[in-house]
């Protein structure tokens, strides 16, 4: 069971690092679609796991490190029920745009979702 969880989060970090080399070169469509694979990976298993999630978050924030990072200022000052409604209107405002085919829009709003968690 945990050799499968540790191969889960070795795709999962794989597919993370996937994500933000396609981003860069400005392929949202396979960025997005990386994320959501990414998304459908993390079972309520994985999420349980804290040695896990703390890995995956750990993987989030090397991408995500910014001297200057509102979100991360605005993230230790709220509490975590605020935090899961931010984490879902974004998750949401993503769909909505890949719904519409704006797939800029969709990863930029999973990516801001990303780093709330």
């Amino acid at each position: 069971m945990e050799n499968t969880q540790n191969e889960t989060l070795l795709k999962i970090i794989s597919l993370i690092k996937s994500s933000e080399k396609k981003y860069k070169e400005n392929n949202f469509k396979g960025s997005l679609e990386d994320k959501l694979e990414i998304k459908s990976l993390m079972n309520e298993e994985l999420r349980s796991n804290k040695e896990i999630m703390d890995k995956y978050k750990e993987e989030l924030s090397k991408l995500y490190s910014s001297k200057f990072d509102l979100i991360k200022d605005h993230k230790m000052k709220i509490d975590d029920k605020k935090k899961m409604e931010i984490i879902n209107l974004l998750e949401k405002k993503s769909q909505e745009k890949l719904l519409n085919r704006d797939y800029e829009g969709a990863v930029k709003a999973l990516r801001r979702s990303e780093k709330y968690k």
